[in-house]
């Protein structure tokens, strides 16, 4: 198997943010790295803000962010009138699921690659009106014609009342056939929502390539936007149904406006969202895309080496441009959810290298992501010290 080589670094890149350099940021995917110049972008607003809160607040606010919101909805792929902003992707799985309807006898299907907090959202709104939660279990391994063979075999036609999958899997870095999930679901009248946290900026155009009736994803990750960025798109035949969480001043405008306005809330991080696009463009989307999937697959291999797994059991993202690598961590460790905190923490703490430590399927992984600002010898760094410290239990 042909070694993967690491990318050319790119030039200036680790100059855009303010990370601690004597950290290596291996984790981008839980909550990104916002460039200076966003982070001063933002800070403008903010100022303004503060000046004089009732005119920031009263004169020309929601056309601001409607305006933003026409600029970030375009980047995706998705129609700006069917496009909500919202604070992040489990807020906008919140307000799927509480503007559905769901009863006792219905069905909400997810599979066992989906985020926790998205599961434990699922569950509460079962609790609330006595639908049930129904989990498909799908191997790490399982094709693209598997995983939607799974799908179509489990969905149960006037019970499921809605399909919840992943784009791009947060637990186990895999990129699911969405959009032949969703052919299959519409086939069985079945709609979908789509958890997309990690698809903007990463993948492209990722509304539109999958079609689903709900798309949730945060611009803060992969996008660079402020954190506290994300969109919800919704398929015309639902809008007029999506209620906010809670109520407020433009309840009567209808979808997106009564989604997006939540009175004082701070809207600094939306109207900067744009600055983080700019700073992405203007690196070069398809050259951050690709250097920073053949980064994180240089560091899986690395890493993978030192821990003594072969290159075959090493997972395979499941398509090109993705940034997540997993690594199968030894034989008892991390075992748990605590046990995965707290190696997360002696990793972070011991080695000064930030990454995810996830608890999959009964077993502990490691989660590497690659990001303009990372270079070869932090994987290369982490790959010599990580065996001694798993040996120290």
């Amino acid at each position: 198997m042909t070694v993967p080589q690491p990318p050319e670094p790119i030039p200036g890149a680790r100059l855009l943010f303010s990370l601690d350099p004597a950290v290596s940021h291996l984790n981008h995917g839980s909550f990104g790295a916002v460039p200076i110049g966003v982070q001063r972008a933002q800070q403008r607003l903010r100022d303004e803000m503060e000046s004089n809160p009732l005119r920031f607040f009263t004169q020309g606010l929601v056309d601001r962010i409607a305006h933003t919101r026409r600029h970030l909805a375009g980047f995706l792929g998705a129609d700006p009138d069917g496009s909500a902003l919202v604070g992040n992707t489990t807020t906008a799985v919140a307000v799927v699921l509480q503007s559905l309807g769901l009863r006792a006898g219905d069905e909400v299907l997810s599979t066992d690659h989906g985020y926790g907090a998205v599961s434990l959202a699922i569950q509460r709104e079962c609790r609330r009106t006595g639908a049930v939660s129904r989990v498909l279990p799908i191997p790490l391994a399982a094709t693209d014609e598997q995983i939607v063979q799974t799908i179509r075999a489990g969905l149960r036609p006037g019970r499921t009342r809605l399909l919840v999958v992943d784009q791009l899997t947060s637990a186990t870095a895999r990129l699911f056939p969405t959009a032949a999930i969703v052919g299959v679901a519409r086939e069985h009248g079945v709609p979908v929502l789509v958890d997309a946290a990690h698809a903007p900026g990463m993948l492209s155009t990722p509304v539109a390539s999958v079609g689903a009736d709900f798309w949730a994803g945060n611009l803060h990750k992969w996008g660079y936007a402020p954190r506290g960025t994300a969109v919800l798109a919704v398929a015309p035949q639902w809008r007029d149904r999506i209620e906010p969480l809670v109520v407020s001043w433009e309840q009567e405008a209808g979808f997106p406006a009564r989604v997006e306005w939540q009175a004082t809330l701070d809207y600094t991080a939306w109207l900067a969202a744009p600055a983080g696009l700019f700073t992405l463009r203007s690196l070069g989307v398809d050259r951050v895309r690709e250097h920073n999937a053949a980064l994180a697959a240089y560091g899986q291999r690395v890493v993978g080496d030192a821990l003594g797994v072969p290159p075959a059991q090493l997972p395979d993202p499941g398509g090109p441009g993705v940034a997540l690598r997993l690594i199968p961590l030894p034989a008892g460790t991390a075992t748990t959810i605590d046990a995965a905190r707290a190696l997360q923490t002696r990793i972070g703490e011991r080695l000064a290298t930030e990454v995810a430590v996830m608890n999959w399927s009964g077993r502990g992984w490691l989660r590497l992501t690659g990001q303009v600002y990372n270079t070869a010898d932090e994987y290369e760094r982490l790959a010599v010290r990580l065996p001694a410290l798993l040996a120290q239990r």
